[in-house]
């Protein structure tokens, strides 16, 4: 049986400073993300671009959400597989090259450190382990359109 979630979220261009984009230098970036329930995400593009820093830019989302979802199904097989994580961090790193014809996103680096309650669980939790029940970092690459679990 097959189950279906949906998600919409608003993209809302808050960046018009009076001229609409007349000129590349002309309007900002800002805009915001909207969905049901939670508050607006405040976005606008990286700083290279333009973009304002004290917004999430596309790229620290994209990265973000590989490790959102890396993380919470790194969490559902540990509950379901009986070993039980106290903590999760993961410092995910993300590339974008730009050439002459534009860019692209290179691979994304996951790098989650994990701790256990008693002794660390070994291979039941899929990286490599140290005393004190703390998991040391483990890299795992993805690329668009691949997950793979670290």
């Amino acid at each position: 049986m097959t189950t279906t979630h949906t998600y919409d979220v608003t993209v809302a261009w808050t960046g018009n400073l009076g001229t609409g984009t007349d000129g590349y230098r002309s309007y900002a970036r800002d805009h915001e993300v909207r969905a049901d329930g939670p508050p607006p995400l405040p976005g606008s593009s990286d700083p290279a671009f333009r973009g304002d820093p004290a917004r999430w830019n596309p790229e620290q989302l994209l990265v973000a959400s590989l490790s959102q979802c890396h993380m919470l199904w790194y969490l559902h097989l540990c509950a379901a597989g009986g070993v039980v994580v106290t903590a999760y961090e993961d410092r995910a790193h993300g590339v974008l090259a730009m050439d002459g014809s534009g860019g692209g996103g290179r691979p994304s680096a996951l790098s989650p450190v994990r701790r256990f309650a008693g002794q660390p669980p070994g291979g039941r939790a899929n990286g490599p382990v140290v005393q004190g029940g703390t998991a040391a970092p483990r890299r795992s690459a993805t690329s668009p359109g691949t997950v793979n679990d670290a």
